[in-house]
């Protein structure tokens, strides 16, 4: 496939942007640590060196009160400017362009010294701002001003200044949190003049000749949020004041809708970034769950937008636009939208990274360098961990066979698939079984290797990645009819019922939930998704939402856990949320502190705290976590051998993909 639009150069006037894709924002907390900066140098000049148009950094404060938490990262003094630079020469060495996005955090940062245009504490934070007085306010647009014009000292090419998610500027602009009487309060014009001020006074500080994105939020998903008239007010105002680019801003962090999660579809808010197409003559960008080039060229070729940002794809694969260049697109490690490793590890203050990509990051740490010493290497199991293994190290040389005992490749990310709102996991898969062709991995399904053939082989090193063994039940009945396994579930073997009762309340509880409530699959998959929570596509209300419509179940589900306390709480920090919503959406009965009894025609009996009840259902789905298979672990090592183990056949709680990627990465870069 070719992409007319999305490798078409962007002319500015006075420069060009060498093709349509921008590197969007992401906070990876590597400003905060010792040698980020040198750290961030090399994992942005990567992506440069990949041909990404033009790269956004993550938020900078342009003073103390806007940090996102106490002592992170700032750019108020002339002396702050050297760490910069490192990371523009970086970018400009690799022939990139690179903005500094301005961050105020306003009542969101994670420190007591947080300020905002009225005391309103929000719903995701510990700490309660502090009331800007005018002057304050004054001094604050003073700071964006300063902030861009040290950004420019320090080679930047321009800044992206932060005006969406909820943050200071949007903070001003919403009735939520905007509840002022003075002249920056009040009247949506009122409102409006603090980001109007902040870009007309930044452009008259750096001249004609500097990139100013505006990051616009288009669909706040707030009540009292915008309405669509006084988000095209303000984008005529900003491009008036000087803004070079418009990039979309979707949702605040504090908002019940989910945004850029797995289950959100594929270009879900292209929608809302063409309906301003036409209000404005300024370039715009288009956001969210845009993670491939056929996708990206799709936005642009119906007239969505100008530009398309993807962030967390730049994470998944730093070549991203040099494959879609090469023709290579099928070689693309595609972002899951999982959050995992990226927006967990942010919101934690943990230095972030990807799932699928374990380098991202942690460039200077990992690399995959040629292998001094070429060996011959089994790899048993082909799931994540061993597909992850035996890709990298038959890059850097070795010989690898690696030997699955099923009929196909990609393990638990099959089951994962088959998830509705997982479905993105079969690009993983994807990309795995191309890397096994392309690195000439013998592969060897429908092969159940045992230890002694490992034995006659002589390998020099054997990775066993044959993953796990789930628990049974035990309880009385435990072999009846009505169990069956989520595995036999998720792969269609079995057909559950009507009623149906899954025990064990994790992450692989929760997706066969998922599973059991959902319908067929909607024809048309991003209104489907609008209806369900509550998005008016019409922005007939401010902030765009309407009554959530789910659609109801067609089976009613109890979701089972021996321990107490709320469902949920081993789920992601930033997708956790979502997946307790969706199910309460379709109505899934939570019970916790459950003592099981047995299995009978009757159903599940079942005890909680003393009071004994019987769940009429069809079926039992054991969810019931696992433990390692190291069957072959053990008969190897009593041969004397000492083979790796990785993924679940070395840890096996949670079924932890991260970890298990990870860990297969790690070995493959140092054997």
């Amino acid at each position: 496939m070719t992409y007319p639009n999305l490798l078409a150069p962007l002319d500015l006037g006075w420069t060009t942007i060498k093709n349509r894709v921008l590197m969007g924002s992401m906070h990876t907390n590597l400003e905060e640590i010792p040698g980020g900066f040198e750290r961030a140098a090399v994992y942005f000049a990567e992506r440069a060196k990949g041909q990404v148009g033009i790269i956004v950094t993550g938020g900078i404060a342009p003073n103390a009160e806007g940090c996102v938490a106490a002592h992170a990262a700032k750019l108020t003094t002339n002396e702050e400017i050297a760490r910069h630079k490192v990371i523009t020469d970086a970018v400009h060495h690799e022939d990139g362009k690179i903005c500094m996005q301005i961050l105020h955090t306003g009542r969101y940062g994670y420190h007591p010294g947080i300020v905002a245009p009225s005391p309103i504490q929000a719903p995701i934070n510990f700490f309660k701002p502090r009331e800007m007085s005018e002057e304050d306010i004054e001094r604050t647009i003073d700071d964006y001003v300063q902030c861009a014009l040290l950004a420019q000292k320090a080679g930047y090419d321009g800044v992206e200044i932060m005006g969406s998610e909820g943050y200071l500027i949007n903070q001003f602009i919403a009735r939520r949190t905007n509840h002022r009487e003075d002249q920056w309060g009040g009247d949506y014009q009122n409102r409006i003049k603090f980001p109007i001020k902040i870009v007309k006074k930044t452009r008259e500080a750096v001249g004609e000749h500097f990139i100013i994105i505006y990051r616009l939020s288009m669909l706040d998903l707030v009540e009292d949020g915008s309405t669509w008239p006084e988000v095209v007010i303000l984008a005529k105002e900003i491009e008036k004041a000087g803004a070079s680019l418009i990039n979309t801003g979707i949702g605040w962090h504090e908002a019940r809708v989910p945004t850029i999660a797995t289950l959100v579809p594929r270009k879900a808010f292209a929608w809302v970034t063409k309906k301003l197409k036409s209000e404005v003559n300024i370039p715009l960008i288009a956001v969210n769950r845009i993670n491939s080039p056929e996708t990206a060229e799709e936005v642009l070729s119906e007239g969505c937008a100008d530009m398309v940002s993807m962030a967390r794809p730049m994470l998944a694969d730093a070549d991203l636009v040099l494959k879609a260049m090469e023709g290579r697109s099928d070689e693309v490690n595609t972002c899951i939208a999982c959050n995992q490793a990226c927006l967990d590890h942010t919101f934690q203050l943990k230095i972030s990274s990807c799932l699928v990509n374990p380098r991202a990051c942690h460039e200077t740490e990992i690399n995959y360098v040629p292998a001094a010493e070429i060996k011959n290497i089994a790899v048993v199991g082909g799931g994540p961990a061993g597909l992850a293994f035996a890709h990298i190290a038959a890059l850097r040389g070795h010989r690898v066979t690696l030997y699955e005992a099923s009929g196909t490749l990609g393990g638990q990310f099959q089951l994962a698939k088959e998830v509705p709102g997982k479905e993105e996991y079969k690009e993983t898969v994807r990309y795995f079984e191309k890397m096994m062709s392309k690195h000439q991995v013998d592969v060897r399904i429908n092969h159940r290797v045992n230890h002694q053939e490992l034995l006659s082989l002589n390998y020099d090193e054997i990775v066993l990645a044959n993953g796990i063994i789930p628990r049974k039940l035990t309880i009385q009945g435990h072999d009846h009819k009505k169990v069956v396994s989520y595995a036999d579930v998720l792969r269609g073997h079995v057909v559950a019922g009507n009623r149906v009762a899954i025990i064990g309340a994790g992450g692989i509880g929760f997706d066969v939930a998922t599973y059991l409530t959902h319908s067929q699959p909607n024809e048309n998959e991003i209104r489907a998704f609008l209806q369900e929570w509550g998005v008016d596509d019409m922005y007939q209300q401010g902030g765009g939402l309407k009554v959530p419509q789910p659609e109801p179940s067609q089976r009613e589900v109890f979701l089972l856990k021996r321990s107490t306390g709320k469902h949920g709480a081993t789920l992601g920090k930033t997708t956790g949320w979502i997946h307790k919503a969706h199910l309460a959406h379709k109505k899934v009965k939570m019970l916790a502190d459950v003592n099981y009894i047995k299995v009978d025609d009757q159903g599940l009996h079942i005890d909680i705290k003393g009071e004994q009840s019987v769940l009429n259902v069809d079926h039992v789905v054991v969810c019931a976590g696992q433990e390692p298979d190291r069957r072959l672990f053990d008969a190897l090592s009593a041969e004397g051998l000492k083979p790796h183990l990785i993924g679940g056949a070395d840890e096996a709680a949670e079924l932890d993909a991260k970890r298990a990627i990870h860990q297969a990465c790690t070995l493959a870069s140092q054997i």
